[in-house]
């Protein structure tokens, strides 16, 4: 995309004004065709997990920018960790054009993936002027995972990338390889990296709007912001040379600015998150399936070696090093949640193994076994796990596997009005139907601005509600504490005796009955 090298040659007969040929870079032609693609793939898979989350945000900031209330519950939402500044833009988009949150979330999916491209691009070149390689480690990126579906925010395969486009995740991920691009520049001789322009060591404010984006990465996605604080260490600790006071105050006035950046944000205290446990326990599942989701991403491992033998200070060796030691620090100490980082972990492999097989023809024996079991790694990746993402049904031969196709609640949103309370015994309409303006009795999700304990109360409660032998009076004391207005209920489950049905799904069976 923007990363590319516009080549210009002169024509014979071209005046100073005007004339000439572009011929845009490999990467800008096959970033744009994959911006397309994807855009058609995101566009065509229901929204699904994380993104009813991700909506009911919205719709809170929609109702209330400056003050908005928890993003499931009936309650404050000060110090909600999901009110950051990329959610309060799309609030303000959403305020500005009317949209719901589910809509602000899936047009979030171009913007996340065009800022991905172009930062993907823009780190690659620093890595190396070879013009195939941001177009390999896209490919590698996206395909060299594993033979299990891995569908989690912040991962990168071409098979959830389907579902998380329209995520803060995304527009974290993609604003770390702009930042690893800028810090890489800085770090090492800039003369070697022009598209940059001029600036390089020169210039604190420079430095000061690096870190200035290194904080909005941390108030954006704080899992994300570990990885890209990794990258930067390892791009400093491997470029940098001739350490003096100078550029020691530079990259510390980067790092004071990153932090007062996150210090300052008003709607919540990033800092406060230090230490929480509340997700680690859903994370563990990260560990488990570890093997089957990121072996092919092994291929890899020889182009690395062969970076840290040239130089052991080889910055993505380092980052992969580092990255590995956190990701360890995780498993080993319980907070499984340093987990999510693995998406991250593996682009040190991905893109070395992208540069190497940029390089210039002809090649020598081992680098034509590297390519070719590196191909046939994809191929099998694309096969086993992606295909099902981007080959639509009609023209599916073999049945792959598709992405989540969960169901939708606007049939049951149109009934119930914006912040009222509903008890669901689903697991879909759990995760999803705060998306659409309703709270829900008992959160989801954790969040930092209820208490864990009060959440798990709220769960007890609901079950207790929803089990076979309560009673109507039980049921009706829940009811009051929480204000509950409606049911949204799966087929299996009996409706109360002082319930109303109002609606219901053709496809689902649910039905939605009024209460109070």
């Amino acid at each position: 995309m923007s990363a590319g090298v516009l080549v210009r040659r002169s024509v014979l007969g071209a005046t100073a004004l005007g004339g000439g040929r572009i011929r845009p870079s490999p990467f800008q032609v096959f970033g744009f065709l994959f911006w397309l693609l994807m855009l058609l793939a995101h566009w065509a898979v229901p929204l699904c997990c994380d993104a009813g989350q991700h909506a009911a945000v919205v719709e809170r900031l929609k109702d209330d920018l400056l003050r908005p209330r928890h993003p499931m519950a009936d309650l404050p939402g000060a110090g909600s960790a999901y009110y950051s500044p990329y959610a309060v833009a799309q609030g303000a988009f959403a305020r500005l054009t009317g949209l719901g949150g589910w809509e602000v979330v899936r047009l979030s999916g171009p913007l996340n993936l065009l800022v991905l491209l172009t930062g993907l691009g823009a780190f690659v070149k620093v890595l190396t002027p070879r013009p195939w390689a941001p177009v390999l480690a896209l490919g590698a990126m996206t395909l060299l995972w594993g033979t299990e579906r891995a569908w989690w925010s912040g991962y990168l395969g071409l098979m959830s990338m389907t579902g998380n486009l329209g995520y803060p995740s995304t527009f974290a991920i993609g604003l770390t390889f702009w930042a690893w691009a800028l810090t890489g520049a800085r770090a090492r001789d800039t003369r070697r990296v022009r598209y940059l322009g001029p600036s390089g060591r020169r210039g604190f404010a420079g430095y000061a709007g690096l870190g200035a984006l290194y904080g909005v990465i941390l108030l954006v996605h704080p899992i994300t912001s570990v990885a890209a604080v990794l990258g930067a260490v390892a791009l400093i600790a491997g470029w940098e040379r001739g350490w003096r006071w100078a550029v020691a105050g530079r990259w510390a006035l980067t790092t004071a600015t990153a932090l007062l950046t996150a210090a300052v944000w008003p709607y919540f205290d990033v800092f406060a998150l230090v230490g929480d446990d509340s997700v680690d326990g859903m994370h563990r599942v990260l560990y488990l399936r570890l093997p089957g989701e990121f072996w092919l991403a092994l291929l890899g491992l020889p182009a690395l070696w062969l970076r840290g033998r040239r130089s052991a200070r080889d910055p993505l060796v380092l980052m992969f090093a580092l990255d590995c030691a956190v990701v360890a620090y995780g498993w080993v100490s319980g907070h499984y949640t340093y987990g999510r980082i693995l998406g991250l972990t593996l682009v040190p492999l991905q893109f070395a193994l992208a540069v190497e097989l940029a390089a210039p023809r002809p090649w020598r024996r081992w680098r034509r076994a590297l390519g070719w079991t590196a191909a046939a790694g994809a191929l099998l990746g694309f096969l086993t796990v992606h295909a099902g993402a981007v080959v639509p049904r009609a023209l599916d031969p073999v049945g792959f596997r598709q992405p989540p196709d969960w169901p939708g609640y606007a049939w049951a949103a149109r009934y119930i009005g914006p912040g009222e309370v509903v008890i669901s015994d689903g697991y879909y309409a759990g995760h999803a139907i705060a998306g659409y303006g309703p709270n829900l009795a008992a959160p989801a999700w954790p969040d930092p601005s209820l208490d864990e304990r009060e959440r798990r109360r709220r769960v007890a409660d609901v079950e207790t509600y929803l089990a076979p032998g309560s009673t109507r009076a039980e049921r009706t004391a829940i009811a009051r504490r929480y204000r509950v207005r409606w049911l949204l209920l799966t087929r299996w489950h009996p409706v109360p005796e002082e319930a109303v049905v109002v609606a219901w799904s053709e496809r689902t069976g649910e039905v939605l009955a009024r209460v109070g």
